[in-house]
C-alpha cells in the first residue's frame, strides 16, 4: 500500500495514543494530541482550497514548529521551515525562489512576518488549533496525496552563498526513516534530546522516528547547549538514551570538562554526523559511554539526511579517519573515478553517488543546478536511472567500509602535490593542545591557512605538523583564535573564516 508520511502518525496513535511525542522543558504532547491539532492545522489551509502548493513555516524550534510542518503534510501541500533568527535579508531570498502560497506562524512573529509575507495570507497557529476537526475533510484531502508529492523543500547554501531550496517526496523521508530506524536500532523504547535546529536535515531523524516507532524526542532551549552543564542534567534527569548531535556539540562537551557534571549512564547510543568527527573527542565520548554504541552518519541534504553509517568497532589512532561505513539497507551507492567508472578496490578513490528512493527530486526552481548533479548513472547505459552527485571523494579501505578522503572542492594542487585539506586537519586534531581547526588554500598566494583554538602555542603545533604530515602540507599561515565561529547548525562556520582569510 502506498504510504505518505502521516500515516506513520495515524499508526501510531492506535498503538500508544497517551505516549508523549515531543517534550520541552515546560511542555509536551502526547500522539493523540499531536494528531489532534496537526489535523486542526491542515483543516485551515484545506478550506483555503490550498492543495499541493508551498507553505512557509516561520516558528522557532519547538513543538509548535512539529505542529505546523504536520499540518501541512496533512493539508496535501509542501513546507519550509524558515529560520526565525536569520537576517530578513536571507529569508526574502529564500522567500523569492519558494513563492509562498501561505504562511504558518504565532503571534508573536506577526510584526517580522508582516515585514516580509506582502499580500500573501498568514495563518497563525493559535486560531486554528482551536478549530473542532473534521475527519471526513481531512481523509478528502489524504486521498488526494499521494507518496510523489512533496513534504518539503530545505533551504541550504549553495557554494556561492545564495540558498538552494532541495525538494524532497513524502515516499524520500519514509523509506529513509524506515531504514534507519532499523539500521540504528531506534524503538519505542528510545528517547532524545534534538539538537540541530527544525529547518537542518539533521533534525529529519528525531521529527519522523516518534512517529514511525513510538519513541519520544525532546525540545530544549539552544541555551542548554551554550552551557553544557544544563543538557547534561537534562540527559540525566529524563534518562535520555539517544542523541544526534553534530561532531561539534560533542567536542563542546569534552572541552568543557563537562562529563562530570551528570551522570550520562542511560544514553546508549551516539550518533553524529554534518561534518568529519576527529578521533580524540570520539574517544573521551567513548572513555565515558563504554557500553553505548556510537555511530558515525554520513549523507547529505540531497538523499534526506542520510547515505551510510559506520557502527565504531574498533579503536583508532588520533589522526586516523573514521570510516563513513556501509549504505542503509535502502539505499545505493556508486563510486566513480575521473572517467565514470565504478570503484570498489581498497585504496581507490572516486566519487560517492547516490541512488534509490531516498534522494531528492532536485533543487526548487533551479533546474540548472539541478541538471549539474542529479544525472543519468553512466554506468547504466540500459534504462533511465537517476544518480545525485555528491561532490564527496570517498575510498574503500581493507574492511570494506568508505572513508571520507574530502570534498572536489576541498582538494588542492599545493607545490606540484595532490592534497587533501581534510587529511591536515585530522593530524592537527590529534595533536594534545588542539580544540578544533578548518585549513584554506589561498590560490592567490598560493599557501595552506589554518586556524585553530586551543591551548597549544603556533610554533609548537607547527613543530607537531612537521612530524605528522610532509613538509609541502604544513600550513604556511597559522593562526589561533580563542574559539572558532560556528553557524546555526553548530558547524565551524567555513565562510566567515575564508572571508576572515583575506587579511592575513
Amino acid at each position: 500500500m502506498a504510504r505518505i508520511i502521516t500515516d506513520f502518525l495515524d499508526e501510531i496513535v492506535t498503538i500508544c495514543p497517551d505516549k508523549t511525542a515531543f517534550q520541552e522543558p515546560e511542555r509536551k504532547i502526547s500522539f493523540s494530541d499531536l494528531r489532534k491539532q496537526s489535523q486542526a492545522i491542515a483543516q485551515g489551509l484545506i478550506k483555503s482550497d490550498l492543495l499541493k502548493k508551498p507553505v512557509a513555516i516561520y516558528i522557532d524550534r519547538s513543538i509548535s514548529c512539529i505542529l505546523a510542518m504536520l499540518g501541512v503534510a496533512y493539508s496535501g501541500n509542501f513546507y519550509t521551515v524558515l529560520d526565525t533568527e536569520m537576517p530578513l535579508s536571507r529569508v526574502e531570498k529564500i522567500l523569492d525562489t519558494l513563492q509562498p502560497e501561505a504562511f504558518l506562524t504565532v503571534r508573536e512573529n506577526a510584526e517580522q512576518i508582516a515585514q516580509v509575507a506582502g499580500e500573501t495570507q498568514v495563518f497563525f497557529l493559535e486560531d486554528l488549533v482551536m478549530q473542532g476537526v473534521d475527519e471526513e475533510l481531512i481523509a478528502d484531502a489524504g486521498r488526494k496525496i499521494l507518496p510523489t508529492d512533496i513534504l518539503y523543500v530545505l533551504f541550504t547554501s549553495g557554494s556561492t552563498g545564495d540558498p538552494k531550496g532541495v525538494v524532497t517526496p513524502h515516499e524520500s523521508v519514509i523509506r529513509y526513516i524506515e531504514a534507519v530506524t532499523k539500521d540504528y536500532d531506534i524503538t519505542a523504547n528510545d528517547s532524545s534530546v534534538l539538537q540541530a535546529p527544525l529547518y537542518f536535515v539533521m533534525a529529519v531523524v528525531e521529527i519522523f522516528s516518534p512517529l514511525c516507532v513510538g519513541c519520544t524526542t525532546h525540545i530544549v532551549p539552544k541555551m542548554y547547549y551554550a552551557f553544557p552543564a544544563y543538557i547534561m542534567k537534562y540527559i540525566e534527569e529524563h534518562k535520555i538514551t539517544m542523541l544526534y548531535w553534530v561532531p561539534s556539540a560533542l567536542s563542546l562537551i569534552v572541552r568543557m570538562k563537562a562529563f562530570g557534571l551528570a551522570d550520562i549512564s542511560s544514553v546508549k547510543k551516539v550518533i553524529f554526523g554534518g561534518e568529519v568527527m576527529q578521533i580524540p573527542p570520539l574517544k573521551a565520548w567513548m572513555e565515558e559511554l563504554p557500553e553505548a554504541t556510537f555511530i558515525n552518519a554520513y549523507g547529505p541534504t540531497e538523499s534526506t539526511d542520510g547515505t551510510t553509517y559506520y557502527k565504531v568497532d574498533r579503536e583508532f589512532a588520533d589522526n586516523d579517519r573514521l570510516p563513513i561505513g556501509i549504505p542503509f539497507s535502502n539505499i545505493g551507492v556508486l563510486v566513480l573515478d575521473e572517467n565514470n567508472q565504478a570503484v570498489s578496490e581498497p585504496g581507490k578513490q572516486g566519487e560517492l553517488c547516490i541512488y534509490g528512493p531516498s534522494i531528492a527530486y532536485g533543487y526548487y526552481r533551479r533546474q540548472d543546478l539541478t541538471d549539474a548533479v542529479f544525472v543519468q548513472n553512466p554506468v547504466n547505459t540500459c534504462y533511465p536511472e537517476k544518480i545525485y552527485r555528491t561532490g564527496d571523494l570517498v575510498e574503500f579501505n581493507q574492511y570494506g567500509e568508505m572513508e571520507f578522503a574530502g570534498r572536489k572542492d576541498f582538494q588542492i594542487k599545493h607545490m606540484g602535490h595532490r592534497i587533501e585539506l581534510g587529511e591536515i586537519e585530522a593530524n592537527a586534531a590529534s595533536v594534545s593542545g588542539v580544540e578544533e581547526n578548518a585549513c584554506f588554500y589561498d590560490n592567490e598566494k598560493q599557501r595552506i591557512i589554518m586556524y585553530y583554538s586551543g591551548e597549544i602555542d603556533r610554533k609548537a603545533l607547527k613543530t607537531h605538523l612537521k612530524a605528522l604530515v610532509p613538509e609541502y602540507m604544513v600550513p604556511e599561515k597559522i593562526r589561533q583564535m580563542e574559539e572558532l565561529p560556528h553557524n546555526l547548525h553548530g558547524k565551524i562556520d567555513r565562510r566567515t573564516l575564508k572571508e576572515q582569510m583575506k587579511e592575513l
